[in-house]
């Protein structure tokens, strides 16, 4: 039988062990659409104890973007420190070039994705949307152009793309995420299929890179690692990026994986059967709690 996993009631239960914390925002924090129950408390107690955080999201749009979705849900601004997207970190990419899969990009991209998302490419020089997919250089792949489609419906698209071998840019490498309580298809599920169809070269950036943990930390003043939290709800991206960034991760069990677990928000899961389906991952979390609850 696997070790059980520490079971914790909420962040008061581990607000002395760690100095600093990075949260993921859907599945976390809120859901897409509006904040969890106790989400917009505990982020107010997480600040009157001192305690600096940074939100981590796979969102494949601006940091700036994402600070102004959650303002109108009704998360203060003042209620965090900073937020970097997956996004942010692909804009980053193109606009330096440092990388070597970036710096050989051309400058026509076919964009997949809701609009919005292009907000990746604004203001940036060198990089030009088009509408004709065989004169495209590249893939900027944010997600599907609406929440309702499945990757069977983006097949033929994702077809035609893989037979150029276009190289992907993959802003958002989370396959799923719970929207108003239903599952929908992210850009990483999309870069997955386009692989296995045998299409170009794909850069993911975002969770579970070791590199944008590393950005994490030197954000948040350069604390010791031994002394940071991230809480996220996927073990694929959440959970192992914590562990590839030597950062305690702690699983909130409220988003992607209640199901598997067999609980809703707030509700206490075995810690057996988190300890099973950790196995099953192949990453142990450091603990878990039932919602991003103080």
């Amino acid at each position: 039988m696997s070790e059980p996993i520490a079971a914790y009631a909420g962040l008061r239960d581990l607000i002395d062990r760690y100095d600093a914390f990075i949260l993921d925002l859907w599945g976390v924090v809120h859901d897409g659409q509006t904040p969890y129950p106790d989400a917009v408390a505990t982020l107010a107690a997480l600040r009157e104890a001192g305690r600096p955080t940074i939100m981590l999201s796979n969102a494949p749009r601006r940091s700036v973007v994402v600070e102004e979705a959650m303002t109108a849900m009704g998360i203060d601004r003042g209620l965090y420190d900073q937020v970097l997207t997956s996004g942010e970190a692909v804009r980053m990419e193109l606009e330096s070039r440092r990388d070597p899969f970036y710096a050989g990009l051309g400058d026509r991209v076919w964009f997949l994705g809701r609009g919005g998302d292009e907000s990746v490419l604004e203001g940036l020089s060198g990089y030009r949307m088009v509408d004709d997919m065989a004169a495209a250089d590249w893939v900027l792949d944010t997600g599907p152009r609406s929440f309702e489609q499945t990757l069977d419906d983006l097949e033929p698209e994702l077809r035609a793309l893989a037979a150029r071998r276009l190289p992907l840019v993959c802003a958002n490498p989370d396959r799923v995420v719970i929207r108003a309580g239903k599952r929908i298809i992210c850009a990483g599920a999309m870069a997955d299929r386009y692989a296995e169809l045998g299409g170009g070269p794909v850069s993911w950036r975002g969770k579970p890179d070791r590199a944008v943990y590393d950005l994490c930390l030197e954000r948040l003043g350069g604390p010791d690692r031994g002394r940071v939290a991230t809480i996220g709800d996927s073990f694929h991206t959440d959970i192992a990026g914590g562990r590839a960034a030597g950062i305690d991760p702690i699983l909130c069990t409220a988003g992607i994986h209640g199901d598997d677990l067999g609980v809703g928000y707030g509700e206490q899961a075995d810690p057996a059967a988190v300890a099973a389906l950790a196995e099953r991952e192949g990453v142990r979390p450091a603990g878990y709690i039932p919602a991003f609850r103080w």
